[in-house]
């Protein structure tokens, strides 16, 4: 059985510590912002992002491109081993699209090796969910087709909820139109979305009050979880710029639920570009997105 490594994109939102102690490989995409063009060698902290974006800055984003891909997996396919790269939602980039160009260029040159790019249809740590199970069953002894195979078919069970502070960011990105971003400011309206089974953003519903917004999560997740509830026992929250927040959900899933979170972490500047200061999301195994 040939050895692989488990790749991925910076849109999981894993710690830099928990991809390098593992041996997951990474692609990034980079930002601008206030004119300036960052990429991995140069992003800024992301408090500062945030805090830049709270002052009126207006990041634009760049996704990964074939050869970035490339030039991630090809180390790996020269030390003979196998890829299983976990990309970005493509209903939200391109990013999977560029994953499966460098994947099929490569596969020529290495005919050898086996490369598998999956589509995780995820976002956020809700991807990074993923990649944390398919390394796990990985380090457990499982090869290559069955950890690809358990992915594929358990990415639809990657539930993704969340909500935002500000709508005026999901109306830059076309999430919300002018007219809903300016009555739910004036009224203090927090809308609760989900990514759906095609990897698209999509309103669940709506409250007045940002700590309601908060406990409508934990909520929502009774009816998601399904024939999940017993064996759920690893959920991950990311925030952004919003720390307090995003304890406050894991605080309340483990009164309610007693399934402790196992991973907080910041939204990255990708999707937060489009989400904004205090997004708050939390992702689990459920019966359904």
């Amino acid at each position: 059985m040939s050895s692989y490594v488990i790749t991925t994109d910076d849109n999981s939102d894993l710690p830099e510590s928990f991809m390098e102690e593992h041996g997951i490989k990474c692609a990034y995409f980079s930002y601008f912002i206030d004119e300036v063009h960052y990429t991995h060698d140069n992003f800024l902290p992301v408090k500062e992002f945030y805090d830049r974006m709270r002052n009126g800055s207006l990041p634009t984003t760049a996704q990964v491109n074939p050869e970035d891909i490339r030039e991630m997996m090809e180390p790996i396919l020269k030390e003979g081993k196998d890829v299983l790269h976990i990309a970005f939602s493509s209903g939200l980039s391109g990013g999977y699209n560029s994953s499966r160009i460098a994947a099929e260029e490569l596969r020529e040159e290495y005919p050898d090796r086996t490369i598998i790019v999956i589509d995780s249809l995820a976002a956020s740590l809700g991807q990074g969910l993923l990649v944390y199970y398919a390394q796990m069953k990985k380090e457990a002894g499982e090869d290559i087709q069955t950890v690809a195979d358990w992915v594929e078919t358990h990415k639809n069970n990657l539930v993704h909820l969340f909500t935002v502070d500000d709508l005026n960011h999901l109306h830059r990105g076309g999430r919300v139109s002018k007219a809903t971003a300016i009555v739910g400011g004036m009224l203090n309206i927090k809308p609760v979305l989900h990514v759906d089974d095609e990897g698209h953003l999509i309103a669940l519903g709506k409250v007045r009050g940002r700590k309601k917004s908060l406990l409508e999560l934990v909520n929502l997740m009774e009816q998601k979880l399904g024939s999940y509830a017993q064996s759920c026992d690893t959920i991950f929250v990311s925030h952004g710029d919003c720390e307090e927040d995003a304890r406050f959900v894991a605080q309340k899933v483990e009164e309610k639920y007693k399934i402790r979170t196992e991973l907080i972490n910041y939204v990255g500047a990708t999707i937060g570009a489009h989400s904004g200061p205090g997004t708050v999301a939390l992702f689990f195994l459920g019966d359904e997105r």
